[in-house]
């Protein structure tokens, strides 16, 4: 699986690679999400489970049977958002979710992409979306042309056809699309990505929640505090996002960074 073969977010130059979840009950949740995202099971060492597509790790899961459970309204993690290739396969997703009676927190026409929103079992947001083509986004300047309108599922599930073989799993080129945070000032978190990292700005929503992104994407990074205003440094024993982990077509080596609350932001060279 080759950066060209996967969706337009994995072009720019910096994208997310995987997302690391600290959880109580490591076995469950590994198993919600290859039932329920459809990752498989790439690698297991004690205390950890990676799961991923086509032998490329997206989640890695943690046990941390004694960590508190994680707190909504402190920094953290709102969502993780896994991007599926085409429109048709979040059409195969939406159908085998109705069949399996899924709980769906919420479902969304952004404009740039279409998404659904759901919970796993120990709090942690979860998005599965398509993007739009990206030719067809509109900017004005600097700042992309994103909104919440309610989704439509009816012509989402034209995509597929009667004889369709249904969902069988993330597909192969799927990737975490962006992961979006919890944080206590979004101007904060929009300066030390700029700083830090080389983010543009793509979008605001008011002052509470900003999006960032490398090479054109409409977000790799969002930052809100919805739920979490003014939230200080983020406690390590409870459980929920561990770490984030981007790769970068520049970076020449690995490095570590620390956000304002505490998140742990790793950045490794891209693979040549």
């Amino acid at each position: 699986m080759t950066v060209d073969s996967l969706p337009f977010a994995a072009s720019a130059p910096i994208s997310v690679s995987r997302v690391a979840l600290k959880a109580r009950d490591a076995e469950a949740l590994a198993k919600f999400y290859k039932e329920v995202v459809g990752l498989a099971e790439i690698a297991r060492t004690p205390g950890r489970v990676t799961l991923g597509v086509g032998g490329r790790p997206l989640l890695e899961v943690e046990a941390s049977p004694k960590a508190k459970a994680d707190d909504p309204r402190s920094a953290g993690l709102f969502h993780t958002a896994f991007l599926l290739p085409t429109r048709a396969d979040l059409a195969r997703w939406v159908r085998h979710a109705m069949e399996k009676k899924m709980p769906i927190d919420g479902a969304s026409d952004h404009f740039v992409s279409e998404a659904l929103y759901l919970t796993d079992p120990e709090g942690n947001g979860i998005e599965i979306y398509v993007d739009r083509p990206h030719d067809q986004w509109k900017w004005n300047g600097s700042s992309v042309d994103m909104g919440t309108e309610r989704l439509d599922i009816p012509d989402l599930l034209t995509e597929i056809g009667e004889n369709d073989a249904g969902w069988k799993g993330a597909p192969e080129n799927s990737m975490v699309g962006h992961v979006h945070l919890r944080v206590g000032k979004p101007a904060d978190a929009e300066r030390w990505w700029h700083e830090k990292l080389g983010f543009d700005t793509a979008a605001h929503y008011g002052d509470a929640a900003v999006f960032l992104s490398t090479g054109g994407y409409h977000h790799h990074i969002g930052a809100n505090s919805w739920h979490s205003a003014g939230a200080g440094r983020r406690d390590p024993d409870r459980t929920g996002l561990a770490w984030v982990e981007l790769v970068s077509k520049d970076a020449s080596a690995e490095k570590m960074l620390s956000d304002p609350w505490g998140t742990e932001v790793r950045v490794v060279p891209a693979k040549t």
